[in-house]
This record gives structure tokens, C-alpha cells and sequence, in this order.
């Protein structure tokens, strides 16, 4: 029912089962055994209009890399497996997000050619025991596996946490607008009629 998309994936290092609802609310339930990613994963779906659930579980024993990573594999998959063939699709969004002294601005196009640029620069290495590049990490499995091209700039900000969060919020908006459906005849929103 509408464009939802469920992936599984078991590993030895991870297990991880994420469903998607593009034309959903918001509405979250998110538990990786990570708690900063979890509060960034709920952003991403509230600020998106998605429904997401995302179950995972890791070898945080190692550390969470594993678990970010494969989450982000996953969570690439199901938005394009709940895209399907894209007709009509808004395909192109950007935002800029303010978190108190921080900016991020993110733009995308939903291509079908992954590539992520991300200028990006925090003032700290951890966010609690959270690896902070760790972030780049799940952006990047993103869109390598969602054939999403996305620019992530962010020109100035002093707090990493608020930095991270600024770029999942604006993330966020830019993927909730950019994968509306704006129009109903069925075309392709690419003059190669494919995406």
C-alpha cells in the first residue's frame, strides 16, 4: 500500500530490519542500541513526513560503525525500492537548517548516480561515546545504495551535536520534498525518460 518498502539483512556482524513510508507522517520507532543515532533517525523521519521503523542490532561490543553503516545500506535500499520507477517525482530538493549557531544546507537529486559531497568540519571527535564521523559513514551507504546525489555544506557551527543534528534535519526536509510526487501523468522527471 502506497510506496512503502521493507528491506532485512543479516550479516555476522549485524542484523537489521527497516520499513519506510514515504507518504506517511513522521511517525517513528527506531532502536539500534545506538542512542544518539536513534535520536538522529527519529529527526529524519519527523522532518521528512516518512514513517519509519528501523530495527538493528550490531556488534557494539566492536564499536558502532558496523551498525551505522549497515543502517544506512538498508535504509538506502527501501527508498529506492518505495520509489519504484520514480514517475512524477519532485526529484530535485535543497534546505538550509538552523540549529542555534549553527547552518546546514543540503541539497540532492534523487539521480539514480550516487555521489556525496560533505564539507563538513566538527569541533569534537565524539558525541558522547558517539564517533562522529560515523555521520559521513551513514550518509554516505545512503546514497551509494539509493542512487541519491547530495551536497552537504555546513559554513559555520562551534556545538558538534548541534552540527549532526542540523544536517539530519535538513536532510531530512530536502529527501521529504524531493521525493513527493508532483505529478500525476506518469512521466519520467528526466529528459532520458529514466532515472
Amino acid at each position: 500500500m502506497g510506496r512503502t518498502a521493507t528491506i532485512k539483512r543479516r550479516t555476522k556482524e549485524t542484523e537489521i530490519e527497516i520499513s519506510v513510508q514515504l507518504d506517511g507522517t513522521g511517525k517513528s520507532e527506531i532502536s539500534t542500541g545506538v542512542g544518539f543515532f536513534d535520536h538522529m533517525l527519529t529527526h529524519l523521519a519527523k522532518h521528512s513526513r516518512w514513517d519509519l521503523t528501523v530495527k538493528a542490532k550490531g556488534d557494539l561490543h566492536v564499536d558502532a560503525h558496523h551498525t551505522v553503516e549497515d543502517v544506512g545500506i538498508c535504509l538506502g535500499t527501501a527508498i529506492k525500492d518505495a520509489l519504484g520507477d520514480k514517475a512524477g517525482l519532485q526529484r530535485f530538493a535543497g534546505t538550509s537548517v538552523p540549529m542555534d549557531e549553527t547552518l546546514a544546507n543540503v541539497a540532492l537529486d534523487i539521480s539514480g548516480r550516487p555521489s556525496l559531497v560533505y564539507n563538513v568540519q566538527y569541533t569534537t571527535d565524539k558525541i558522547g561515546d558517539f564517533d562522529i564521523q560515523l555521520v559521513h559513514e551513514f550518509f554516505q551507504a545512503v546514497v551509494n545504495t539509493a542512487g541519491i546525489t547530495m551536497h552537504v555544506n555546513v559554513p559555520y557551527g562551534t556545538n558538534s551535536h548541534h552540527i549532526a543534528e542540523a544536517i539530519f534535519k535538513a536532510t531530512a526536509q530536502a529527501l521529504g520534498t524531493a521525493t513527493k510526487i508532483i505529478d500525476t501523468s506518469g512521466q519520467i522527471p528526466s529528459t532520458k525518460g529514466t532515472l
